[in-house]
């Protein structure tokens, strides 16, 4: 399926950013090419279930839904009920609603509730605030199910994680995450270098 026949399906993606920009919400979707590499991604690896980290309006969720089969579920976490609710509506535009799943808070608070509660997941997708990316890993290695993919968004941060002297708390938290997801012998890791860089992990199977 390429890209615009996906596009034309979902029927919503041309007045998406005009809608954005109308409520103010920032111009922060990944783009089209990262949210193909997602879908085939978790289509590849046959994912029922699969966790979001951050929403925004909505748009990856529905690069993740597309791939799952009828009885999947894709649960995304977003701290914003602004956004969840514009979300939502773009998920029902879709006629996906059936397979989506928001729940609105603190991300931190969602991951540990979803370990309490058993949850396990078949794929992630990282894409919220990045000073707690690191978090974020460790609590989706958690949740995961054996041989799970964790993929993680903007990990070239436009690329400053390459200026050494680029100390702020997104480029140095990313460039801290980049070295584990290297390094770490729990995963099989790449970055491929699409949109501002696209990490793909696969959990080894104990």
């Amino acid at each position: 399926m390429s890209v615009l026949c996906l596009f034309r399906r979902t029927k919503y993606f041309g007045p998406y950013q005009r809608d954005l920009a109308e409520r103010e919400m920032p111009q922060i979707s990944v783009p089209s090419e990262v949210g193909k590499t997602l879908y085939l991604l978790a289509k590849i690896s046959g994912a029922k279930r699969i966790l979001e980290i951050g929403a925004l309006g909505g748009y990856s969720t529905i690069w993740l839904a597309r791939a799952l089969p009828r009885t999947g579920k894709v649960v995304s976490l977003e701290i914003s009920q602004k956004h969840a609710d514009f979300a939502k509506e773009n998920i029902e535009k879709a006629g996906l609603s059936s397979l989506v799943t928001y729940q609105v808070g603190n991300a931190r608070e969602s991951l540990e509730q979803l370990i309490r509660q058993g949850e396990k997941f078949d794929f992630f997708f990282i894409d919220a605030d990045k000073p707690s990316y690191i978090y974020y890993l460790e609590k989706a290695i958690e949740l995961a199910n054996p041989g799970a993919i964790i993929t993680a968004d903007n990990l070239l941060q436009s690329g400053r994680i390459f200026d050494e002297e680029d100390q702020g708390p997104s480029p140095q938290t990313i460039r801290k995450f980049n070295r584990q997801i290297a390094t770490d012998p729990r995963l099989e890791s790449i970055l491929l270098t699409i949109g501002d860089g696209l990490g793909v992990c696969r959990v080894k199977e104990k």
